[in-house]
């Protein structure tokens, strides 16, 4: 498993990263338990969560449960040094945690403390805010994104706080370092320049979803990841399991994500199943599996950290490891490349 730089911390994350947002519903402890057991057993040692998960469904009864599972693992092996453990503060909206409440240097020790007692360890090594308090173009909203109405000042603000508590938990031992998810560029480098001017850790990831069928990030925020070092942590770099192939011809098999969200959070569209093909059919030409296929492909991005994905069974996290053996040539690459200009943005 290769190891790349955490930004310009000392930690160092595999190229693979287990996410864990099925992990107490559609995977059961149990189950959890054996996935973090193969990861180590492979190398992977980086274990991605968040105070809001599990997903499929959100639900206010098992908000913090994914944290609970890793919780009772660290509790039971006390192997905790041995993994690189990354949660999340949640934005805004979710009406369970905080009342939908934004990220305040308020909110920031309350969560971290939250966070700290379900996961039971005294320290977190990379703690992310979900998503921004201004919003964001993720999640589909970048058809619609319209900043106009942003209050710069109170963003600014906000940001100067959030950073003086960040250093407040940092210098206490309970963080080692900060990330984003669902950033844009711009508000990247503004906590970049504050935290660079002294007020607070400097961002060392960005957490957004990046994959063969949603590549977003790979004009600005690209730039940006190289020239500062802040890498890319990709979630959903199988695009949900559409690039595997299984939502093919209507197919939704039991137990799937589309079985308990029938649109995958916006992404189905008519446009989308013609690029999968075309993904496939790379894929078959060149004797490849399309599971190892996408994640060797993330691996060939010059700003990727890590690529985060979950496993709602633990046959799928084995399939998955599998794809570290995996190189792609240049001739693979350019048909990757062909068949995003034939199929750019599909959702």
């Amino acid at each position: 498993m290769k190891m790349n730089p955490l930004g310009r911390t000392c930690i160092m994350v595999p190229e693979l990263c287990l996410g864990t947002m099925t992990f107490g519903t559609q995977t059961p402890e149990a189950e959890a338990h054996e996935q973090i057991d193969i990861s180590l057993e492979a190398g992977l040692n980086f274990l991605d969560t968040a105070e809001m998960y599990p997903v499929n469904p959100l639900s206010a009864e098992t908000q913090g449960d994914s944290e609970r599972v890793l919780g009772t693992w660290f509790s039971k092996t006390k192997r905790r040094d041995e993994v690189i453990l990354a949660t999340k503060h949640s934005g805004n909206g979710i009406k369970y945690v905080r009342d939908g409440a934004d990220i305040t240097a308020q909110s920031i020790p309350e969560a971290i403390e939250g966070s700290l007692k379900r996961l039971q360890t005294d320290y977190i090594d990379l703690y992310q805010f979900h998503w921004p308090n201004r919003g964001s173009y993720m999640f589909r909203k970048n058809w619609t994104y319209d900043p106009s109405q942003q209050d710069r000042a109170k963003t600014l603000d906000d940001m100067m706080g959030s950073l003086a508590a960040l250093q407040d938990a940092v210098d206490a031992g309970k963080i080692r370092a900060f990330g984003l998810s669902n950033e844009s560029a711009w508000g990247t480098s503004e906590w970049l320049r504050l935290s660079e001017a002294g007020n607070g850790p400097r961002v060392a990831s960005i957490q957004n979803e990046y994959s063969l069928l949603c590549r977003l990030y790979d004009t600005d925020l690209a730039e940006l990841s190289v020239n500062e070092d802040v890498g890319l942590l990709a979630f959903s770099p199988l695009a949900t399991g559409l690039l595997t192939g299984k939502y093919q011809n209507g197919a939704i098999p039991d137990g799937s994500r589309r079985s308990v969200s029938a649109e995958l959070g916006g992404r189905v569209s008519e446009r989308v199943f013609p690029a999968v093909d075309a993904y496939l059919e790379v894929a078959r030409t060149h004797g490849l599996d399309p599971v190892h296929m996408a994640l060797a492909w993330c691996r060939t991005r010059p700003f990727m950290a890590s690529a985060i994905f979950g496993a709602t069974r633990t046959a799928q996290l084995k399939h998955i490891l599998a794809s570290v053996e995996v190189t792609l040539s240049d001739e693979v690459l350019d048909a990757l490349n062909d068949v995003h200009r034939q199929y750019p943005m599909v959702y």
